[in-house]
């Protein structure tokens, strides 16, 4: 005779009970899930695996930021060009809703891309010289160490070239770098360029001199029209040789530097015989430059000093 075991039936019996409570759980509370949508994202170079963490999503929609899209929900993109990119998700549900998402990206910076805000900066990257300067700002001599000038406060201080010397207007103009090469330059409503006083003598007989304040120095303000379509040129690693009091028949060599020339007249920063400048350091918001000065009247033309200076990026 076969005999019910009544403890194993009962048990299977809440045991299915259980299952379907929970199951019936689950489906309610996912569909009491809000639309939403967040990125999720790896980086390797210029390849990004993106992932899209949504709720009650039923179509993704990914805009890169370098003009390309996709419609995966979990894409990987390569991009052509290092560069800051804004990478947008829009995620839509099965009624018409929709989210989106965004996430910044830096990639592969390099240099360059510090200088000019890379592919997608299509108003270029401006910068201009800081009023506060840095520890590291100073004025020097043209050797091959520029050596702190004896006669001038190391570092400078801030402000100096408009409370001490009363240029302040060399802290307006603004120089524009673009990724394509191309070099916008502003000299604002005075029309003159942070100069030297000896260049300015020689090449417009000083009647170019805007504001002489800083005479005792090289240095003054000088009438300069920036040059259409100009153009700009970076080395990030050379022997630059230039002009140099200090060097064996006037030219001294700067080993394995970064540095900046322009096309025609034009320069950054301080207008004078040699327009190439020698780039010490860079970041996203400022970098260091040395700039050349022909101070002497019994040298025309050959570098005597170096000014080294911040600049700053314009916001």
């Amino acid at each position: 005779m076969y005999k019910l075991n009544t403890s194993k039936v009962l048990g299977s019996f809440l045991c299915c009970i259980l299952l379907l409570t929970s199951c019936d759980s689950d489906d309610s509370g996912a569909s009491d899930f809000p639309l939403s949508a967040d990125i999720s994202h790896s980086v390797n170079g210029k390849k990004v695996a993106f992932q899209a963490l949504t709720h009650s999503a039923s179509n993704w929609s990914w805009d890169f930021g370098d003009g390309t899209t996709s419609s995966e929900k979990n894409p990987v993109h390569v991009y052509s060009e290092a560069g800051y990119y804004t990478a947008v998700l829009t995620a839509t549900d099965a009624s018409g809703g929709s989210i989106t998402d965004e996430v910044k990206l830096a990639l592969d910076i390099t240099p360059y891309v510090l200088l000019t805000g890379g592919a997608t900066a299509v108003d270029g990257k401006t910068w201009k010289l800081s009023s506060g300067h840095s520890d590291s700002d100073y004025f020097a001599n043209a050797d091959a160490e520029l050596s702190p000038f004896d006669g001038a406060p190391n570092p400078l201080p801030a402000g100096i070239f408009g409370a001490g010397l009363g240029m302040s207007e060399v802290y307006e103009d603004e120089f524009t770098f673009y990724f394509d090469g191309s070099y916008g330059h502003d000299v604002k409503a005075d029309g003159a360029a942070f100069s030297g006083l000896v260049f300015q003598f020689v090449s417009t007989g000083g009647a170019g001199i805007v504001n002489d304040g800083g005479a005792d120095f090289g240095l003054c303000t000088g009438l300069y029209t920036p040059e259409a379509n100009a153009t700009f040129t970076y080395v990030e690693n050379e022997d630059f040789t230039t002009s140099s009091v200090y060097g064996a028949g006037g030219m001294i060599t700067y080993e394995n530097v970064s540095t900046l020339d322009f096309s025609g007249t034009e320069f950054v920063g301080f207008y004078d015989f040699e327009n190439k400048a020698i780039i010490q350091s860079i970041s996203d918001t400022s970098m260091r430059l040395v700039l050349f000065v022909a101070a002497s009247p019994d040298a025309i033309g050959i570098n005597t000093n170096a000014i080294v200076l911040t600049f700053e990026v314009v916001e």
